[in-house]
């Protein structure tokens, strides 16, 4: 499911490098002797430091407990951690050390802290372009609950050594930052420590350190822990880990944020008296906690082993328990369980080490991926979603039962928005969407890859796009299926609204803090409001209102959408002809498509004031581009694959199996972006129509018609008027097609046969007589002319009129105002002669 792959390795990266030292310094040959060496921390900008000990070493009682350097690497700070015997014991001798070091000159030392208990160190890191800074900052953590803050003065002495400004000061310009906690965390990548503490109830905090020597308190967050949650504050040997602690805890707790203004606190507890695991995952920026139940096989006795691993990756968090299940958790679609993946057994198996307290996660936000540190091994090792785990996931067999969709339902998600950069996997799962001709039940396909993959263009906008846009069309069943409500073995509850508070309004909240304070503000607004997502809907009744009033003719302004949406679909494939798409003037589609776009840029210009009306406009036409890009490249992927060419444009033949299969496809298709109310791309009717005729039988087909599956687009009529003979057969098709177009339409013009003349007379006749009732000036004379009729008044009345005017058709076939009498005379006695049996056609 995931893809672990190793980044860094001590005994491959750094151990051979040392033993090559020590062998040069001992002037042997190879140096085999032990070398413990040991991660101790890991830096902002990706440094790690590491320590190592060889036998020859004569300070073996004493250890590099935690170390860190600052940003310029002037400085060390280190706590040392002697392990002493029981007559040592008895000595007022301090357990720990720390001590700042000055690395030019190197060794210049200065005491800061001596204590028994342990001590972290921490640099900050701000983000800065100067060069050269004379100032940091120092955190210290001590296992008695508290962390101060040194700020530490520097200096350049003698041109290029850089010394401290006043050594004998330092320990007065400490400050208390943290007076009581029971569980520290600190993010390296975001400088910003979360720490516990327990009065009447459990309560996290946040404190944010600035680039300006300051920090404040940003968040306080009520938490729901067991009141024995965690034992006496113990800090490991191995670096500073947030998995602290040497006495196994109760609980085990992470926090994750995004850049864009999420917040994710995970913590688990394990039941010791019953076979399950309870995880619960904090959505502050949803504004809503989940706590999840899992039945395990066993009970569990050893809780060390039942510690799960939670893993951020992109915008899920994975909660991996060896040998038992692995929980991908969508932290944006948390409505329904469907949209996180759920796997147990095999198929859960990451190849990772039994226990999770050996791990520490590397997040940063500004990475899809993951880095986790092995303490024990001494590597950090890059975790993403495995994108050929979860197309597997996809092509399982169909037949399997109905609680694999809600795996397939979120592989597919995770696949298009974990995968962003991979132009290999949209192909990868049309081709699997080619390979099921039958849908499946409980969701379309097509239509979960067309809004999943829309989706993706906006979800690193903002956050609030989660509740606006249409990423699912589970969301607007009225009935969900069963199947994509619950996962066997896992029981979910949801508790809505939240307890926290936002500090620091003195200072207005900044950068990630002012999103997150914004995106929990939406959710709450979201909540209230009863139509926060765009429905589809919405542009079906306005379209149905069009086409009934007939108000296209007022709809430029829309058109000019359409104008923008399709330049931009012709830049980005210019050389990319191989299905006739674009390449008409569709003139409901093209509204259609203006139309979706005025209707989604005027919902998130209501609900999303806080992005600008110009990056809310490049959106929208970037979203419908899109979507008929989708469309084409579905179309163009099938395709190929059934070989087709550009015989599937001529009428006169009939189609072969790959054509039905791109038929069926079609139409799979075209069933999708209706539920949807999605426009198509110009052409798309077009070509369908001309499939059906291919592939169906002609009663068929009409019924197609007729029932509104199929459209008769001018170019297909066209098409069959002229390229068709007139067979019986064809000249049958001509007139059940003629039948069903609109009365005012000029396709029968096309058509060189009686009936098709006999039209052209009968519309002519009609709208010249309409013309001559109105013209009361005329007067019926010359009854004296050669030609006269006398016997049958109302045609000879009939030729008079048309012989009186001026304007004579060169062809009759052209417009209605130039046919001429004669014409229509001979046309009318020859249809005469027909319908009395006297002449055939």
């Amino acid at each position: 499911m995931l893809k672990v792959r190793l980044k860094f390795d001590l005994r491959r990266d750094v151990e051979a490098d040392i033993r090559r030292k020590e062998a040069a310094m001992c002037r042997v040959k190879d140096y085999s002797g032990a070398v413990d060496i040991l991660i101790l921390n890991t830096e902002r900008d990706g440094g790690i430091l590491y320590s190592w000990k060889l036998l020859y070493t004569f300070d073996k009682d004493v250890c590099v407990s935690s170390c860190s350097l600052n940003k310029e690497e002037t400085l060390l700070a280190v706590s040392l951690a002697q392990n002493t015997d029981e007559e040592e014991h008895l000595k007022p001798i301090s357990n720990c050390l720390t001590l700042l070091i000055e690395i030019h000159p190197i060794n210049n030392t200065k005491v800061l802290k001596a204590v028994d208990c342990r001590v972290k160190v921490q640099f900050l890191h701000p983000e800065t372009d100067r060069r050269s800074v004379y100032e940091s900052h120092l955190l210290l953590l001590t296992e008695d609950g508290y962390v101060d803050q040194y700020h530490v003065q520097l200096t350049r002495h003698e041109g290029y050594k850089v010394v401290l400004a006043n050594p004998e000061r330092l320990s007065k310009t400490a400050e208390r930052v943290v007076d009581d906690f029971c569980w520290v965390l600190w993010d390296v990548h975001t400088q910003r420590l979360y720490y516990l503490t327990h009065a009447d109830k459990f309560l996290m905090r946040c404190v944010q350190f600035y680039d300006q020597r300051n920090c404040e308190t940003v968040l306080e967050l009520p938490l729901e822990l067991p009141a024995n949650a965690f034992n006496t504050v113990k800090f490991v040997n191995l670096g500073f880990d947030h998995h602290h602690v040497e006495k196994p805890e109760r609980v085990k707790m992470d926090v994750f944020t995004n850049r864009l203004g999420s917040m994710c606190v995970c913590y688990s507890r394990p039941a010791l008296d019953k076979p399950e695991l309870v995880y619960s995952v904090v959505l502050v920026h949803k504004d809503c906690s989940k706590t999840f139940r899992v039945t395990l096989d066993q009970p569990t006795r050893d809780a060390t082993q039942f510690h799960p691993l939670f893993i951020p990756i992109g915008y899920y968090v994975v909660v991996y328990l060896h040998g038992r299940f692995l929980h991908c958790i969508n932290t944006r679609q948390q409505e329904m369980l469907c949209h996180s993946l759920f796997l147990s057994g095999d198929d859960a198996d990451l190849g990772l080490p039994s226990k999770s307290a050996r791990f520490s996660v590397l997040h940063a936000e500004e990475e899809a991926s993951t880095a986790m540190l092995d303490l024990a091994s001494g590597t950090i090792k890059g975790v993403q979603f495995s994108t050929s785990h979860l197309l597997r996931i996809l092509r399982s067999d169909l037949r399997l039962h109905k609680m694999d969709d809600a795996q397939r339902l979120a592989a597919l998600h995770c696949l298009l928005l974990s995968s962003e950069n991979d132009r290999n996997v949209e192909p990868e799962i049309i081709e699997w969407l080619c390979g099921n001709v039958k849908s499946l039940e409980s969701f379309d396909q097509i239509q979960e890859f067309i809004l999943a993959s829309l989706y993706k263009i906006s979800y690193q906008k903002s956050l609030s796009l989660d509740k606006l846009l249409p990423c699912s069309s589970v969301f607007d069943r009225k009935e969900v299926p069963a199947c994509l409500m619950e996962i066997p073995g896992v029981c979910c509850t949801t508790q809505s609204h939240i307890e926290y508070v936002f500090k620091g309004k003195a200072r207005s909240l900044q950068g990630f803090w002012s999103e997150l304070q914004w995106n929990t503000e939406r959710a709450t607004f979201f909540d209230v409001d009863p139509n926060p997502r765009y429905k589809t809907s919405h542009v079906e009744n306005y379209w149905r209102k069009i086409m009934t009033e007939n108000l296209s003719s007022q709809m430029s302004h829309v058109l000019e959408n359409t104008k923008r949406v399709l330049t931009l679909v012709d830049t980005r494939h210019l050389d990319r002809k191989l299905v006739p798409l674009f390449q008409e003037e569709d003139n409901q589609q093209g509204l259609f498509i203006g139309l979706t776009v005025e209707k989604l840029r005027e919902h998130l210009d209501i609900h999303l004031p806080r992005l600008s009306k110009k990056k809310i406009d490049s959106l929208v036409i970037n979203y419908v581009a899109k979507q008929l890009d989708l469309i084409r490249h579905m179309l163009e992927s099938v395709w190929l694959k059934h070989k087709l060419g550009p015989r599937v444009l001529c009428l006169a033949q009939q189609a072969s199996p790959g054509e039905w299969a791109v038929f069926h496809f079609m139409l799979r298709i075209l069933e999708a972006t209706r539920g949807l109310c999605m426009p198509l791309p110009p052409g798309y009717h077009t070509l369908l129509t001309t499939m059906a005729l291919r592939c169906l039988p002609r009663h068929t087909f009409l019924q197609y018609v007729d029932h509104g599956f199929l459209q008769l687009t001018d170019t297909f009529v066209s098409r069959v008027v002229t390229d068709l003979d007139n067979s019986a057969a064809n000249e049958k098709l001509k007139f059940s097609v003629l039948k069903r177009l609109p009365e005012a339409n000029r396709f029968y013009r096309m058509w060189d046969h009686p009936v098709s003349s006999a039209s052209i007379c009968r519309d002519y006749v009609g709208n010249l007589l309409g013309r001559h009732n109105r013209n009361k000036g005329f007067a019926f004379t010359g009854r004296d002319k050669v030609g006269f009729r006398a016997e049958f008044l109302p045609l000879t009345h009939l030729i008079k009129v048309l012989s009186n005017k001026d304007e004579q058709a060169v062809n009759p076939f052209e417009e209605q105002e130039k046919v001429d009498a004669t014409f229509v005379e001979e046309t009318a006695l020859k249809q005469t002669l027909i319908l009395l049996g006297f002449e055939r056609k």
